[in-house]
């Protein structure tokens, strides 16, 4: 797949399109901004590499985000081998641009959050 040219269509439920809502609905499911800063950090991965590299996600959760993630120009799957079978997955145009907003996630996250003792007393 390449790269959608310009920019993204979304659409927004509402009385006017938003922008940030609009970008929500592109990376604000669970493991989607997760998937992309690895893919930041490590460069082009391979499944097994992005499974290690996402703790705690499933394989089939892993493909499905893949495979959203893709279908939105921010995630390129490329057949490396076919025996046997293996893809890399790598950031489009797009997906690089989400850099800073990773980063901003990344800092406010250092800055504001601590790990929590156990599951009751987190807040997420």
């Amino acid at each position: 797949m390449t790269d959608a040219p310009g920019r993204l269509q979304v659409w927004c439920d509402g009385e006017e399109w938003c922008p940030i809502t609009s970008t929500a609905a592109l990376i604000g499911k669970k493991w989607h901004p997760v998937i992309v800063h690895r893919l930041l950090t490590h460069g082009p991965s391979g499944f097994n590499e992005l499974r290690a590299a996402v703790d705690g996600i499933s394989s089939k959760v892993l493909s499905d985000s893949l495979d959203d993630l893709e279908r939105k120009h921010l995630v390129d799957r490329e057949v490396v081998s076919d025996r046997p079978f293996r893809v890399r997955y790598s950031l489009t145009d797009h997906g690089e641009s989400l850099r800073p907003v990773i980063a901003s996630m990344h800092d406010w996250g250092t800055e504001h959050l601590e790990p929590a003792e156990d599951r009751e007393s987190s807040i997420a």
